[in-house]
């Protein structure tokens, strides 16, 4: 089954005789792919030699008991070599079978999260601050970097709009399944009848695109500074700090005014420009890809409604794959692996299901 995966052991070795090259180096687009390349296929090559050396093993025991004339205690160890060989290489085979399904090549970068208040008002601009503190502390609990971006707050606390970074190995591989509408269901504070109120929030997860591969033409841009407004408090300064920059091309417009620092301001606005760009260029190419070979556990499209959240029966369901929890506040205070983990076996069993499909069809 993986007789030819010996090229990806070959294209490694290629790899690390091209970025010793002066040329490449000093080439940072190019080393910069090469390096993305080669840490992606290692895991590949590392499974691949574990297999080779189990096969080995596998057929050193056969080998053994096949010529006969083995004392009893000698056949026994044979037969146990022969034993452990067998399931190490059936549980090593699934674990190749899983690294040679086709790879998200971003899912090893940062993100770039934003989330919205939809439908709800007020009440969806709390739970916006719900579901950033939810991803704020599972990055804690991940040992993952938290940088806040920008945000416009409502009196009461709320977001109307936050924009925050989550920096750590693999953000993107976990969290990209949370774009879309996230509902909520609650009684809110303000509510003096009981009434249940359902509001929702819109998540996009963007995976962060760096200068390299995202080069944007200043002539391109229209930038505007202004004075924060906000809640009050810190967010609220005399000086005209806030930058609020126009990527004329596209129409794009990205604000940020956390910050005292107009240099700090432009930076982070920077940084959430060029990671919708590349959103978008990435959003073009899988347009090019036939729908079936999308994934099949969600489309990551902001207007599909993903989630459900219902404080009164402390339950949390995820409509993609059918997921129902009753540990609501503890999903909310970040321990959500278990509904990512259940995503991501989803998404690959697609997968899977895919390929074996396409192999059967020839």
């Amino acid at each position: 089954m993986f007789e030819n995966l010996s090229v990806f052991e070959q294209r490694c070795q290629d790899i690390d005789e091209r970025i010793c090259d002066p040329a490449v180096i000093a080439d940072r687009k190019q080393y910069a792919e090469l390096q993305r390349e080669r840490k992606n296929l290692m895991p590949i090559v590392e499974k691949y030699r574990e297999y080779t050396e189990t096969q080995a093993q596998l057929d050193e025991a056969k080998s053994l008991l096949q010529e006969g004339g083995l004392d009893r205690e000698l056949r026994e160890l044979a037969e146990e070599q022969l034993s452990e060989a067998r399931d190490a290489l059936e549980t090593i085979t699934e674990e190749l079978k899983i690294l040679l399904l086709p790879k998200d090549p971003n899912d090893d970068r940062n993100v770039i999260m934003e989330i919205r208040a939809g439908a709800g008002g007020e009440e969806a601009a709390l739970f916006a601050s719900v579901l950033f503190r939810m991803y704020a502390m599972y990055a804690e609990l991940k040992g993952w970097k938290t940088e806040f971006l920008s945000a416009n707050e409502t009196e009461l606390g709320g977001y109307k709009e936050i924009s925050f970074a989550i920096n750590g190995e693999g953000a993107y591989s976990r969290l990209k399944y949370e774009s879309g509408v996230h509902r909520v269901q609650r009684v809110p504070e303000t509510e003096t009848q009981g009434r249940i109120h359902t509001s929702t929030c819109t998540v996009a997860v963007l995976p962060e695109a760096d200068d390299v591969e995202i080069e944007i033409n200043p002539k391109d841009l229209a930038i505007d500074t202004f004075r924060s407004s906000g809640a009050g408090g810190q967010h609220v300064n005399k000086t005209s700090s806030a930058i609020r920059i126009t990527h004329l091309p596209t129409g794009m417009v990205v604000e940020c005014q956390d910050e005292r620092s107009q240099f700090k301001n432009k930076d982070k606005a920077m940084k959430i420009l060029r990671s919708r760009l590349f959103e978008q260029k990435q959003q073009e190419q899988d347009a090019q890809v036939a729908a079936e070979r999308r994934s099949q556990v969600g489309t990551g499209d902001r207007s599909e409604r993903i989630r459900t959240y219902n404080y009164p029966q402390g339950r949390m369901s995820d409509h993609r794959i059918g997921l129902t929890l009753y540990r609501l506040e503890d999903l909310l205070n970040g321990n959500i692996d278990e509904v990512l983990d259940a995503l991501i076996a989803a998404d690959r069993a697609a997968k899977m299901q895919e390929r074996i499909g396409e192999e059967q069809n020839g």
